[in-house]
């Protein structure tokens, strides 16, 4: 079923209890990293979302053995690859839609020596350049070629070799892609300026039970001693923290009391605290967190009396992820809050919808946005817009559910490709929002 827009009625409490899926960013890497055995592998809390859905289809192209023990636990097993699936039009179409494809290479290339690649798809935030990728590997041995008439990278070594590689950016994906292709080369690799978020780390364990040599896991600096070969595993992702975010930002903006359940509070970081720096209050239960309903809530200032900032950083910073989802709860706050998106360019772009609802923000160049909090004093009345990515998607939604009236949001099969059945979940909790 695949409709593509949202009717929101807004301006409803809601009440009830959220479950996070499994996390997007860990899932993508981590079913890549089933090919670096011939043995089993079974990943259990896998969020079925089209990304990953495609990133499925790719591996079964591969000759990857697929099987479904239940909706979100699955096995691979990965004893015959057919490497000239690359060669096919299947592969490039499916490929180009999703950027997680580029972790394929790694794996592919540890395991095999070579792997192909069209130039990958995904968000439109600003440019995404692939350059820490390669240039990793390359440092490991690998050689790259790129046939510009096919747009195609294709990449192949007859020996990776450990090495010393300074990352040239904290890349998350960049970091997975050379871990992968590490754990198989030959001799010592070190990895410093490495990404260390709680995803990463969950690969770096999950390679570690199927052999791997890792240690420095959680750091910016990875040693990884190369081993002959891995065995199979299990393994369960982490829940998402973007929809954790997400969820705590609906319950302020909407007022609404709700549980989340199961976080794994400890994997969150900074991210409770942001929102309480925005004056979210919320409770940690166990692992569950409560979001009590509101009146209102306020943005703190900094010690001095100027006015908040809140930017993103790599991993332990405050996740671009969620930039979007701050943005939009400041926009029902008291005070003034400066939002500085650090990392990508083109991310502040919705506020523009934002705008024409109601909500007083000066975007002030691609990268800063100003928002004064309406108090409540003015609800954010409803309108027809358009997702221009998973995030701000999410947000226009949570945007369109605080809302006075109707609004319709367009183009939302970018918000499925980030969250798993979102509307049917949001029904469950008193949400007024259905496909149409």
């Amino acid at each position: 079923m695949n409709l593509d827009a949202f009717e929101v009625i807004g301006g409803k409490k809601l009440h009830g209890e959220l479950v996070p899926q499994g996390a997007k960013n860990e899932a993508l890497q981590i079913l890549c990293a089933t090919l670096l055995t011939d043995k089993e592998v079974t990943i259990s809390n896998i969020p079925r979302i089209r990304d990953v859905e495609r990133l499925l289809e790719l591996l079964k192209g591969l000759g990857v053995k697929i099987k479904e023990k239940s909706h979100d636990t699955l096995t691979f097993q990965a004893d015959q690859i057919n490497l000239d699936f690359f060669q096919t039009e299947e592969f490039n179409n499916n490929a180009r839609k999703i950027r997680g494809s580029v972790m394929l290479i790694g794996p592919l290339l540890a395991r095999f020596g070579r792997a192909f690649l069209p130039k990958p798809g995904g968000d439109k935030i600003g440019r995404r350049r692939l350059d820490t990728h390669f240039r990793g590997i390359q440092k490991l041995g690998g050689e790259l070629k790129y046939d510009a008439e096919k747009d195609l990278f294709f990449v192949e070594t007859k020996q990776l070799n450990g090495t010393y590689i300074l990352m040239d950016e904290i890349s998350v994906t960049g970091t997975a892609n050379v871990v992968m292709a590490a754990v198989l080369a030959k001799g010592t690799t070190q990895i410093y300026n490495a990404a260390c978020e709680p995803y990463l780390q969950q690969l770096c364990k999950m390679l570690v039970r199927m052999g791997a040599n890792i240690s420095g896991i959680g750091s910016n600096l990875l040693t990884i001693e190369g081993v002959e070969q891995l065995s199979g595993t299990e393994h369960r992702l982490l829940p998402d923290m973007i929809e954790i975010g997400s969820f705590i930002g609906l319950a302020a903006m909407t007022q609404s009391e709700i549980r989340i359940k199961d976080v794994q509070v400890d994997e969150l970081g900074i991210i409770p605290n942001t929102f309480e720096r925005l004056g979210v209050q919320l409770e940690i239960q166990g692992d569950d967190i409560l979001i009590p309903e509101q009146e209102d809530y306020e943005i703190q200032t900094f010690i001095d009396g100027s006015i908040m900032t809140i930017y993103d950083s790599p991993w332990p910073g405050f996740t671009p992820d969620l930039m979007s989802i701050m943005l939009v709860v400041a926009t029902q706050a008291k005070g003034s809050v400066l939002i500085h998106q650090k990392m990508f360019e083109s991310r502040l772009f919705f506020v523009d919808k934002l705008i024409d609802m109601g909500a007083q923000i000066i975007l002030c160049d691609p990268h800063r946005a100003t928002v004064i909090g309406l108090g409540r004093k003015h609800q954010l009345r409803g309108i027809n817009m358009t997702s221009p990515d998973i995030r701000a998607g999410v947000a226009l939604l949570i945007a369109a559910l605080s809302a006075k009236g109707k609004s319709v949001i367009s183009n939302i099969n970018q918000i499925d490709r980030g969250y798993q059945n979102i509307d049917a979940r949001l029904q469950a909790i008193g949400a007024d929002i259905r496909r149409i």
